[in-house]
């Protein structure tokens, strides 16, 4: 029997994307070649340095050519002599809005190893994940700006929501909470605080109390899906709250689920407690079509070429793209390595100060795969 091959779009993009993607690419080639299947990879030069020579940022056929991959690895977008939002919103934002990609997915998890710089809480307390609505809200690109540039300007930026993309949000959520916790018990609360019976939560996040109508719609959505999943707990958490139980108690949550802005402002939060930007990955998902996986920081264009930026974020990326491919045991390998690694082998996840450059952590989670190592 011919074994199962995935067409793979690979993005470098700017400054250390292209270090931190090849870093990634060699686990994944590695976890393939373990666990039987194929990865028919193509790359593309997406990025500044296209921009700057050609001035396109995206060809025309980009996003109907990204529609022929299963999955779309990223590695940055940001390139210092091109001016922000250009590289921004014509290639992240394009791809994103373009396939439709509605959901933002972002595990915070603290690996073995790891510092947070939250007192007393360890791998057992830094264990959720944030569904981002990734499509709508106040990234549309909807408003605008009268008498620019005199001292009557008037600039306007519209959070827009539709019941379709804030349902279909939401009820992704539910159904994660569920996956989530088929084989494990939710691990936050105990059975008397949760209700018993209840093995998964979920949290919406939202500022009902001022965003009145756009907030509210979130809110009825949020109940009304609800009633079709008796066996999750429904919570609700103002933002603001949630920035404050985020460094408190990060055990509470669960899965949180919430808008485009608040969503990406959280996830950054998310990303400190875990680690750092060094070890946040992200999936930007299209549960029908196809999606793009990517580690959650910049291109630190400081750091190209000198073989010191840490690639754990987009090894992470690869992992979950391998996950979102069905590859569960390669998808859990890969996880493994990462935490034994951070466990047992590097110093820092700060660039120059792992204790290995960067091709060598690309190294050592590759061997570590092949070896089957875990963190206990």
């Amino acid at each position: 029997m011919s074994r199962k091959t995935h067409r793979i779009a690979v993005i470098g993009g700017d400054g250390t994307g292209p270090e931190v993607t090849a870093e990634s690419v060699k686990v994944l080639d590695t976890a393939a070649e373990k666990f039987g299947f194929g990865l028919d990879k193509t790359e593309f030069d997406w990025g500044g340095e296209r921009y700057l020579s050609t001035g396109e940022v995206l060809p025309a056929d980009a996003l109907e050519t990204l529609r022929g991959f299963d999955a779309i690895l990223l590695g940055a977008i940001g390139h210092p002599r091109v001016q922000p939002g250009i590289l921004e919103k014509g290639i992240l934002l394009a791809i994103r809005f373009g396939l439709d990609q509605y959901i933002n997915l972002r595990p915070v998890k603290l690996y073995p190893g790891v510092d947070t710089p939250l007192k007393d809480k360890g791998p057992g307390e830094i264990d959720f994940v944030v569904v981002r609505e990734n499509t709508e809200g106040l990234y549309t690109g909807m408003g605008g700006t009268t008498y620019k540039g005199t001292k009557n300007e008037v600039a306007t930026q519209i959070m827009c929501n539709t019941r379709h993309g804030v349902e279909r949000c939401i009820r992704y959520a539910f159904e994660l909470a569920r996956r989530r916790h088929e084989d494990a018990p939710w691990k936050g609360l105990s059975a008397e605080d949760t209700g018993k019976g209840y093995q998964a939560q979920l949290h919406l996040v939202a500022k009902t109390n001022v965003l009145t109508f756009a907030h509210d719609l979130w809110w009825r959505a949020f109940c009304e899906v609800g009633e079709e999943y008796p066996d999750v707990k429904k919570e609700y958490a103002h933002v603001d709250a949630t920035c404050m139980w985020y460094v408190k108690n990060p055990e509470w949550f669960d899965i949180c689920v919430t808008c485009n802005m608040f969503g990406d402002i959280i996830t950054d939060l998310g990303a400190m407690i875990q680690g750092g930007m060094g070890i946040a990955a992200g999936g930007n998902i299209n549960p029908e079509g196809v999606s793009m996986f990517e580690p959650i920081g910049g291109s630190a264009p400081k750091y190209t070429g000198k073989n010191v930026i840490n690639p754990l974020a987009a090894i992470c990326a690869g992992q979950m793209l391998l996950a979102d491919l069905g590859e569960n045991d390669a998808a859990l390998a890969v996880e493994n390595a990462v935490m034994w690694a951070t466990k047992n082998k590097l110093k820092s996840l700060s660039a120059g100060k792992m204790g290995y450059g960067t091709t060598e952590v690309g190294d050592l989670i590759a061997q570590a795969v092949i070896d089957g190592e875990t963190p206990e």
